[in-house]
């Protein structure tokens, strides 16, 4: 078998994504916050880029008013060819000796601050908040303060490792007792979980949600007997909201049984949520829509104030042009001004096609903007993209995690964009639509005689939405987390 190299010559197209159409990319889809994490991190990276200070006529001014002092060590170099000029060459000279025995003696630059100016840094962090405890720490702390026997002690610990963020304990008191340790007993164990139930939050501790309850209940000041009884013996059919069979068993009203769900109903069926829990991220919205005067218009701003305005540093680009500059500094300064002109054509690129996206957004929901939510139009995105002349995968990028404020609240862009269905007079509704229509019906309906889904696909044909299944009915319930007729029941 004979192996041989040769030559082939192929002609075919391959798509591929300079730099800084991938830099544009990243910088399209990023929310307004993270587009001023992305602007800090570049200014801190590249040297070249730098913000641009607002200009102080009045201090500009003043400084130009001020006699200008005789001062033959400021004066500007002029090498004439008329005369030798040796004066001038010696005063270069000793200019540069006296630059350098000046940048030995000081050190490294430090910015210069008034004794009662503030440390920035050292207020930020003053004023950071620490972060919150978790509900392990929270009850490893109180659990160091419980006077308890050592074994004991063990087993509390061990107990808490394994309550989860809800509070409850996930595992069965059996499986913590190891055979081979003799560090604590089943006993142990029993009265260890004693303990810990008994401290904060109320309810933490307990192995499902009727014991939870209970907790909660013997821990609170007033009289909770009857609540105490409804859980104990009734709590699956409580539950079920079959309230009629428990008022038989308990020789009770179903008035009184409401009353104990309504008592009830301010006890925490999670109390370690309560605790630790996650704080919402801030939401800052990236377009602005304002009514214009009377015209029923809208107008269409970029909210970019918090995005501080960028230039490029004088200085170095004149280095990076400068021949007598060594040829790995230019390249260096070379690279770092394509950067910088990138990102900052990057954002511009990002503020323009936003606009664009969220005026044809406006155009095509006029009504919501007007009318509400009642009135969101189905609107695909291909639509927006023909509209704007942009690729369908540009508007999806515009759009992803970005806010708009209108006088209906902030609103996420993607909220406009949903697909619906048409009604007998040939209208398009939305998903969201629907949803919202649902959502009245359920709200205006009689609770004794709640409707079924059936009986709410009938009125929303009744409204002119004729073409909805029943399962259509019951998967949008259940996006509303509106739950059955038989448990919205109320006796």
């Amino acid at each position: 078998m004979k192996l041989e190299m040769t030559g082939q010559m192929r002609l075919e197209q391959r798509m591929k994504l300079a730099p800084h159409m991938i830099q544009s990319m990243e910088i399209l889809q990023l929310p307004i916050l993270a587009l001023q994490e992305r602007i800090e991190q570049e200014l801190n990276n590249n040297p070249v880029l730098e913000m641009e200070e607002p200009s102080n006529t009045d201090e500009a001014e003043s400084v130009q008013e001020q006699p200008q002092e005789e001062d033959t060590s400021e004066k500007d170099l002029v090498i004439d060819t008329d005369n030798n000029k040796v004066g001038d060459f010696e005063r270069l000279e000793s200019l540069e000796d006296d630059f350098k025995e000046y940048i030995d003696q000081a050190g490294p630059w430090m910015p210069r601050r008034s004794s009662d100016e503030p440390d920035r840094k050292l207020e930020a962090i003053k004023n950071t908040a620490a972060p919150p405890k978790s509900l392990h720490e929270h009850l490893a702390e109180q659990w160091g303060l419980v006077d308890a026997a050592e074994p004991v002690k063990k087993a509390g610990s061990m107990i808490i490792d394994y309550i989860d963020g809800r509070g409850y304990l996930t595992v069965r008191l059996e499986q913590l007792q190891n055979k081979d340790r003799e560090d604590f007993t089943l006993d142990d164990l029993n009265e260890a979980l004693e303990l810990v139930q008994k401290l904060e939050p109320a309810g933490v501790g307990a192995r499902d949600l009727r014991e939870c309850l209970l907790i909660q209940m013997a821990q609170r000041s007033e009289d909770m007997s009857f609540e105490s009884r409804l859980v104990t013996e009734h709590m699956d059919e409580l539950l079920e909201n079959r309230l009629p069979d428990i008022a038989k068993k308990m020789s009770c009203s179903i008035e009184r049984i409401n009353q104990a769900v309504e008592q009830m109903s301010k006890l925490d069926t999670s109390p370690g949520l309560q605790v630790g829990r996650n704080r919402n991220h801030p939401i800052t919205p990236d377009v602005i829509v304002e009514p214009l005067d009377d015209s029923g218009d809208y107008s269409v701003r970029s909210a970019d104030s918090g995005l501080p305005p960028l230039r490029l540093n004088n200085y170095y680009t004149s280095m990076a042009k400068d021949t007598r500059v060594s040829e790995k500094t230019r390249k260096f300064l070379q690279d770092n001004i394509r950067s910088a002109r990138w990102i900052m054509d990057a954002i511009e690129q990002r503020k323009n096609t936003l606009l664009r996206v969220t005026t044809a957004v406006v155009k095509y929901q006029h009504d919501f903007f007007e009318k509400g939510s009642l009135y969101l139009r189905p609107l695909p995105m291909s639509k927006v993209a023909d509209e704007v002349g942009v690729h369908l995968a540009t508007v999806s990028r515009a759009v992803s995690g970005k806010y708009m404020q209108c006088s209906w609240g902030v609103l996420p862009l993607r909220k406009f964009f949903s697909g619906g269905t048409e009604d007998v007079d040939g209208e398009r509704h939305s998903w969201e639509a629907i949803r919202v229509k649902l959502q009245q019906i359920v709200d205006a309906e009689d609770k004794t005689k709640p409707l079924s889904d059936d009986q709410i696909r009938q009125k929303l044909a009744e409204a002119g939405i004729k073409n909805l299944a029943r399962r259509t009915v019951a998967k949008y319930r259940k996006l509303l987390n509106i739950p059955t007729a038989r448990f919205r029941k109320k006796y």
